[in-house]
């Protein structure tokens, strides 16, 4: 019995610690996430934001991403088509394959893809770039010669990423539905016409701003995880190389809760028309 006892002694220490751990962490990204954004804005009014290293980092951004995210957004189209365009055949309602798969696409895999480049591919990225800083001690240069690295070199990355995660949002949603209408129209299990009328008639304005307002939370919330990591990273090329996998990891389970959670928000308040 008091081996048992031992162990559960234990394990409740070890549920404790990462519970203890995850709460700082995740306080911490807070407190980084509300100092980028006042710094960011508080540059922007005064006139001394560094507009350099924003559009450095939006081309960059872009540069390492467009590409892998037209590559997935084309297969994530074909999927769509050919499973919705069987189960409508199926139950007879081909003519309605146009408003389901832009529906999807627009609530679904548009945002989904967006998030899965911004944490794997931005994210990375910036990690990698913050950690190699930061062992190499430039971070710690800055804080001596009085400059916030939040406000250096956070604050243009998070509003890069915000404009970058719109772009990818709409690349991915058009993307996906030319292929899903080249898939369909194409395939001649439906015309043209029908598949136009059905997509502009079941597909609204407030599923491209769903779209649009999960990416700029995407955006937000990943930059936010990869530069804390990046700036929190020790050890050498390991310590870097450790720091990006955690950015990755941490980054996909968050944003995967926050895609159910604005997606639930959003048929319960959006849909029912309340």
């Amino acid at each position: 019995m008091s081996s048992i006892a031992a162990v559960g002694r234990q394990s409740v220490e070890v549920l404790y610690t990462h519970a203890h751990k995850g709460i700082i962490t995740a306080g911490e990204m807070t407190v980084m996430g509300v100092e980028a954004v006042k710094a960011g804005v508080t540059d922007m009014v005064k006139g001394r934001f560094s507009w350099t290293e924003f559009l450095l980092q939006v081309w960059f951004m872009l540069r390492v991403s467009l590409a892998p995210t037209i590559m997935v957004a084309i297969p994530f189209g074909v999927i769509i088509s050919v499973q919705i365009g069987a189960v409508a055949s199926q139950i007879g309602a081909s003519s309605f394959s146009g408003a389901v798969n832009g529906i999807g696409i627009l609530r679904q895999a548009a945002p989904l893809v967006t998030s899965l480049m911004i944490s794997g591919v931005v994210g990375s990225a910036i990690t990698s770039d913050l950690g190699a800083r930061t062992v190499r001690e430039e971070i710690d240069a800055l804080k001596v010669m009085g400059i916030s690295p939040i406000q250096r070199l956070v604050a243009p990355r998070v509003f890069a990423a915000l404009l970058v995660s719109v772009v990818l949002t709409f690349v991915v949603a058009m993307t996906s539905m030319v292929t899903a209408y080249i898939m369909n129209v194409g395939g001649g299990s439906i015309s043209s016409g029908t598949y136009m009328s059905s997509f502009v008639s079941f597909a609204q304005t407030n599923d491209l701003l769903l779209a649009q307002f999960k990416a700029l939370i995407f955006g937000f919330v990943a930059t936010i995880v990869a530069s804390h990591k990046g700036l929190g990273a020790s050890g050498g090329p390991k310590g870097v190389a450790d720091a990006v996998n955690q950015a990755v990891v941490l980054a996909v389970i968050i944003l995967s809760i926050i895609n159910l959670a604005i997606t639930q928000a959003y048929v319960m308040l959006v849909d029912t028309g309340l």
